[in-house]
């Protein structure tokens, strides 16, 4: 999707735009609450996994590829879906995603069979690609070029958000009302926003492919594979500790404070997003490398005194000081090094790996508990530290390009 494509309405005039001074706040938070949305529909079952489990008559391993199908088809649908909705008008690609959410979520709180559940969270991961693609152009259209950096940190809010409030949220409500009331709460939220993003949000117009560069030649660049490897590994090792951290904590006698062990890692996660949107033109290489060891020594905590509560506690924090701006960080090397082919390449390789820690974790789950996980993530931590270390020249530099 092209970023330079006008609005329709009154934002339209382009001397409107250069004169404005102020940003549209409620389509920019239209568009927060729609990655708020995404996120939320992405992890919920990870806080109620057990439940959705009994009720659906699997085991938790096979619940957890809930998380897996949804990573699965927003990585493998992102580029084919671009160009298949290239023509659209770009407020119908979004209030169709956020439908399909509706639609998806609604289904899940009325399934009583496991393999339509699946289904329908394919369908809602597939309303996930569509939209990722569109929250960051929009957020630039929307503003005038000196407060763009502002409109997309406005919009990206609804990560940290999502993060901090709505998946321990979601959590204490599954506990105390059940999950299935859950997920139909998380539709109304879907149909409030359908509302909002009609009134408040300008249309744009589509625009068809052309001139496109082959993506995958984008690994040839210096530095590309390299973030990407960070980008595998990092979120790997993330989500087989997110995905199952119910069953985690239901092996160390800690099911009762799922929902306050998600709020600190969520809270911990949104601090590491401002102080990263804070520094990462300046600090990008230091943040990464003191994220990846926040990380490791989060995992260290949880493999050797998963009995604590308290270092359980730590490790949360920890845990989401490394991982809340890890995206921010990842997404600007990434685009150093490779432009939108590299962002492209990103995206793809985010959710795949989001579908494998859910696919792995099952399978460490079964075969060595949960207890393996911490272990496992260690495992790969490591390497992620030595490559951001060596790769100083390209990958992850130590003056970024664009800061020169």
């Amino acid at each position: 999707m092209s970023t330079s494509t006008s609005l329709t309405g009154p934002s339209a005039d382009p001397a409107a735009r250069a004169g404005r001074q102020k940003l549209p706040l409620s389509p920019l938070l239209a568009l927060a609450m729609a990655a708020f949305l995404t996120l939320l529909t992405e992890a919920l079952p990870a806080g109620v996994l057990p439940e959705m489990a009994h009720d659906l008559s699997v085991g938790e391993p096979a619940m957890g590829q809930a998380l897996t199908v949804y990573a699965i088809a927003t990585g493998l649908a992102a580029i084919p879906l671009a160009k298949a909705t290239a023509a659209w008008r770009r407020k119908r690609l979004l209030l169709t995603a956020v439908a399909a959410f509706a639609v998806a979520n609604t289904v899940t709180a009325l399934s009583a069979s496991y393999p339509l559940t699946l289904v329908f969270r394919l369908f809602a991961g597939i309303a996930a690609a569509a939209v990722w693609s569109e929250l960051v152009g929009y957020a630039r259209r929307l503003a005038p070029p000196h407060l763009q950096g502002r409109a997309i940190a406005i919009t990206l809010a609804g990560i940290p958000l999502a993060l901090s409030l709505g998946i321990p949220l979601g959590t204490l409500l599954g506990a105390l009302i059940g999950w299935r009331p859950t997920f139909a709460l998380v539709t109304l939220v879907a149909l409030a926003l359908l509302g909002w993003i009609q009134v408040s949000v300008p249309d744009a117009p589509g625009q068809s492919p052309e001139h496109r560069r082959p993506i995958l030649q984008a690994l040839r660049l210096p530095g590309v594979a390299a973030i990407l490897g960070v980008t595998a590994a990092y979120v790997l090792a993330h989500n087989i500790l997110y995905t199952y951290i119910a069953a985690f904590l239901d092996a160390h006698a800690m099911s009762g404070a799922r929902g306050s062990v998600l709020l600190v890692f969520g809270a911990a996660s949104m601090v590491s997003v401002f102080i990263t949107g804070a520094l990462v033109d300046r600090r990008l290489r230091a943040l990464t490398i003191v994220g990846t060891v926040l990380f490791i020594a989060a995992s260290g905590l949880l493999a050797v005194m998963a009995s604590s509560l308290f270092a359980v506690y730590a490790a949360m924090v920890l845990w989401g000081l490394g991982w809340g701006g890890v995206a921010t960080l990842l997404q600007t090397a990434v685009t150093d090094a490779g432009g939108d082919r590299g962002q492209a390449l990103f995206v793809t390789t985010c959710n795949t790996s989001i579908a494998g820690g859910g696919a792995i974790g099952g399978i460490l789950l079964s075969a060595l508990g949960p207890s393996s996980f911490p272990w496992t993530a260690l495992a790969l931590l490591a390497p992620v530290l030595i490559i951001v270390l060596a790769a100083r020249t390209r990958a992850f530099p130590t003056e970024r390009p664009t800061a020169r």
